[in-house]
């Protein structure tokens, strides 16, 4: 085992169309020393042409005679192109946007919706981008819009709503071990929408409406039990004082009059005439027989 590449650039290199463990052969260092020569009769002439500036965030896979150089992608900075064998494919490593359009889904409780999404992934292998995929941005579209469609064709309706980050980081594992191979590495997946039928959607709002009623019905009746175990245990108070009940009928008169009204209704029992100033009923009866 070669102590200067690691197991998985091995293994990286094994899954690579592009790089081959052949060399140039004879007729390729022939080539080569050509160009060399064309390069140093040319000079300094050639030497802008064969001075290529890689930026930043960009990589540059070159093949010589068809085969890729080297195992890992040039740049950035300067790189030396020789004319005539050397050909090199620019790679943007800077995150990519993938909107992925509205897909019609038919859902495990059979229920068509229509869901989109948005996909950000970058490439961290230029070669592997350039040598295993033709187009890599493309498959990866068409890759993500299929595991959409199928991952979400296993959910209901409801998990679909209430779910969304278990779908969506679900998705870019699927993603993440598709595309790996690729040079892709998928950083975040998320659901933007999902559109239901509107004949659906007034059958879920009335019935979020039905839920809400009932649960107001519940909260009211146990409102009202609470309520008449206080008056229970308040007539129980009063009963025990009858100047208490007098006070409060008092109290109930003092909170009406309040009110601005011109005209007010109290009920006056009799037996509170008794309590204030000394007068029974049946003495009241009595009075005028004695006159």
């Amino acid at each position: 085992m070669d102590p200067g590449v690691s197991s998985p650039e091995k293994q990286e290199k094994g899954n690579l169309v592009g790089i081959s463990g052949k060399r140039l052969g004879v007729c390729g260092w022939i080539l080569f020393f050509l160009s060399l020569v064309l390069v140093i009769i040319t000079f300094p002439v050639s030497i802008w042409m064969c001075l290529k500036i890689i930026k930043e965030y960009e990589r540059a896979v070159v093949f010589r005679l068809g085969r890729i150089q080297a195992e890992k992608a040039k740049g950035p900075g300067l790189i030396l192109v020789l004319p005539c064998i050397d050909v090199f494919v620019k790679v943007d490593l800077r995150t990519v946007t993938c909107n992925i359009p509205p897909q019609e889904i038919l859902t495990r409780d059979s229920v068509t919706t229509q869901v989109d999404g948005v996909v950000y992934y970058r490439i961290h292998s230029a070669v592997s981008a350039v040598a295993n995929v033709n187009d890599v941005h493309q498959a990866t579209f068409l890759l993500a819009q299929t595991t959409l469609r199928n991952v979400l064709g296993t959910q209901t309706l409801s998990q679909i709503l209430a779910g969304r980050e278990e779908i969506a980081h679900s998705i870019q594992t699927i993603l993440d071990d598709a595309t790996e191979l690729w040079g892709i590495r998928v950083a975040r997946v998320e659901i933007k929408d999902v559109r239901i039928p509107v004949q659906l959607q007034r059958s879920m709002a009335a019935e979020a409406e039905a839920t809400r009623e009932a649960r107001a019905k519940v909260l009211a009746a146990e409102g009202e039990m609470n309520a008449s175990k206080s008056l229970k245990s308040a007539s129980m108070v009063l009963a025990e004082s009858p100047v208490a009940l007098q006070l409060r009928y008092l109290q109930t008169l003092t909170t009406v009059a309040a009110e601005k009204n011109s005209t007010i209704v109290f009920p006056l029992p009799m037996n509170i005439l008794e309590g204030i100033g000394g007068i029974s009923y049946n003495d009241h009866k009595k009075a005028p027989s004695r006159a």
